[in-house]
Parts: C-alpha cells; sequence; structure tokens
C-alpha cells in the first residue's frame, strides 16, 4: 500500500463556487498508483467541497442562490459577527455542506460521473485563498 499527500490553493475572488477538478485530476494522474481512494479535505470554517454537475452552470449558479436564500446575510439569528455580516452564515453554509470528500480511482483516474466535477464553495463574501490537501492511498 503506498500514500501520498499533496497541497494547494485556491484564490477566490469571494463567495461562489470554484472547480477544482483539473487539479486534482492532474495529481492524481502523475502518480505511480493505479487503484485505491482520494481524500479531499479544507481545512477552513467558511468554506467547503462539492461534488456537482458539471455541465450546465445555472446548476451551480442556482446552488449558489439557494444558499443565499437559505441562510441570508446579516440575519439577526446571529450573534457571532467578529468579521462582518456574511462571517456567521458562511460558518452555517459550511457545516451544512462537506469539508471532505472521498473518492475512488480505478486506473489510475478519479470514479467520478461523466456529469461530475470537484467544487471549492467559497461561503464568504471576500476574496480568500483557500488550502486543500490531497491524501491518495492505494497500490
Amino acid at each position: 500500500m503506498k500514500q501520498k499527500q499533496f497541497r494547494f490553493s485556491v484564490s477566490t475572488r469571494g463567495r461562489g463556487i470554484y472547480c477544482i477538478s483539473h487539479e486534482v485530476c492532474d495529481w492524481v494522474n502523475r502518480q505511480d498508483i493505479q487503484t485505491g481512494l482520494v481524500t479531499l479535505f479544507i481545512p477552513h470554517t467558511s468554506a467547503s467541497l462539492l461534488i456537482q454537475e458539471n455541465a450546465d452552470p445555472d446548476v451551480l449558479e442556482d446552488l449558489n442562490q439557494f444558499f443565499n436564500r437559505l441562510v441570508p446575510d446579516g440575519d439577526s439569528l446571529f450573534k457571532h459577527r467578529a468579521e462582518g455580516p456574511d462571517d456567521m452564515p458562511a460558518h452555517v453554509r459550511s457545516a451544512l455542506t462537506q469539508t471532505q470528500l472521498s473518492i475512488p480511482v480505478t486506473e489510475n483516474k478519479l470514479t467520478l460521473g461523466i456529469w461530475q466535477g470537484i467544487y471549492l464553495f467559497e461561503h464568504r463574501t471576500a476574496p480568500h485563498k483557500r488550502m486543500i490537501i490531497l491524501h491518495y492511498v492505494g497500490e
């Protein structure tokens, strides 16, 4: 059994959904492991990871709009506003999504469905630099 790790960063332009499939797939393809499991982890409390539709950009826009309606900025329900009105809503959005994904690898390729892509979901309104850690285990 072999293990590999890799870290990369993504600069966001603020709230939105950013495709990271290319970076992940390229790294997996360069490894000498043919079959295994890749785990992606984002060590942030106001951003998350998604596997989602990669063909119609309306899906990503609709998801973003749904979360805007579900958890609006500046909601009087929240006490925590240390970094502004989008601070606590970003934490709630992160709690409702995922900070970790696991994807099987077969023949040195991620086994994503034909319409699936991997995304970073930025929940803050300001630009951020987000770290993503990949851990690959297999043979």
